[in-house]
């Protein structure tokens, strides 16, 4: 594991959705508080492969070290997209790209932040989701798919988000959740873990959604009991668009969502704010949010 010491902060952000000229802008104007700054980003960046690179060589470019974990968007297949790979041949595409810009991703070692409140174990995660967080009152995909359906609320992923060379999303999920729970079971067990994935590894986020059937595709129940298992001091996340900070069962859940202009101008503080991890932050957000601040999940995400 890499080791690198500092007098800096472990900052992150997640959704930066760049294909939106206003957040555009915000990546523009992001800078590190101190030279020794880490930057985690955990996921959507962009649907396309050329702004997910603009965006991680600006960010390179400023900050010690960037750690990135994938989000949906970046695996999707878009039709405006020049990169017309699928699945994992996607994922190892962004995955080389990453490696060629100094970029730490979830195939990498697992680097160690000696920073204040440090050591501790920066491990970027990619999880997927299995469609474990039903709707409540239904016991199987097939019947959380309907529900949705008939509510309107269908990910994008069902459209763009392709699994191959794997039969199905959840199958994708599975093999990725076995691998990460190896690679971590590894580890010192003398350090804590800051684990960033896109999807919370708990459920409890979920309870503020509008929109409560969109929790089927935003994580899987076989890492309900990883903060504990992997000695997790915060756990980083997006994808809700619900920025806030949560406690449970003594661990510290940050959603460190930017959002889309709709949602973000909405909000009292300016968009974009990178949210400090490492020392660790205390102020109005963790407190946690109302529910629906930054929006519910629509048919559209």
């Amino acid at each position: 594991m890499e080791s690198t010491a500092g007098a800096g902060q472990l900052l992150a952000i997640s959704d930066l959705h760049i294909s939106y000229p206003e957040n555009r802008a915000l990546v523009e104007q992001l800078r590190p508080h101190t030279p020794d700054d880490w930057l985690i980003v955990a996921g959507d960046i962009a649907e396309t492969v050329e702004d997910i690179r603009w965006t991680l060589a600006t960010l390179t470019d400023r900050f010690r070290k960037v750690l990135w974990s994938p989000g949906n968007h970046e695996l999707w297949t878009h039709p405006k997209d020049t990169v017309d790979l699928r699945g994992v041949a996607r994922y190892e595409h962004l995955v080389a790209l990453c490696r060629d810009l100094g970029v730490t991703t979830p195939e990498d070692p697992y680097p160690v932040w000696h920073g204040p409140g440090g050591p501790v174990v920066v491990a970027p995660l990619f999880l997927l989701y299995d469609y474990s967080f039903l709707p409540a009152g239904c016991v199987t995909k097939a019947q959380g798919l309907a529900y949705a359906k008939s509510t309107g609320v269908v990910c994008n992923d069902e459209y763009l988000l392709h699994p191959d060379p794997y039969p199905t999303r959840e199958a994708w999920c599975r093999a990725r959740v076995a691998e990460t729970a190896r690679r971590l079971a590894e580890l010192p067990e003398d350090l804590p873990t800051v684990l960033a994935n896109h999807y919370p590894l708990d459920r409890h986020p979920m309870d503020v959604l509008w929109h409560p059937e969109f929790a089927m595709w935003c994580g899987t129940e076989l890492t309900a009991d990883w903060h504990r298992r992997f000695r997790v001091q915060t756990m980083v996340y997006g994808h809700l668009h619900i920025p806030r900070t949560t406690w449970h069962e003594g661990v510290r859940f940050e959603e460190v969502s930017v959002g889309y202009p709709r949602e973000w101008r909405k909000r009292p503080v300016p968009p974009g704010r990178l949210r400090r991890i490492l020392p660790m932050e205390v102020g109005p957000g963790d407190r946690g949010a109302a529910p629906g601040v930054g929006g519910g999940r629509g048919s559209v995400r």
